[in-house]
């Protein structure tokens, strides 16, 4: 999993093995945190957290289980 610097809106890219998605990520510092929501990328590759916007996306070719 991966996390650029931008606060606003960042975008977070997703190997299958880190799938189920849930926010806040394991990366995110303490301050930030809000309730966990788990998130489905499933159907269309990314998603969005309701609660602080960044945006969930799987990496091209990923896929559930892989473990890249």
């Amino acid at each position: 999993m991966s996390t650029p610097a931008s606060p606003a809106r960042a975008v977070v890219e997703l190997d299958g093995g880190d799938l189920p998605a849930y926010c806040p990520n394991p990366k995110m510092p303490l301050w930030s945190s809000h309730p966990r929501v788990y998130l489905d990328v499933s159907h269309v590759g990314q998603a969005q957290c309701p609660y602080c916007s960044t945006i969930y996306r799987l990496k091209p070719g990923a896929a559930a289980g892989d473990a890249h």
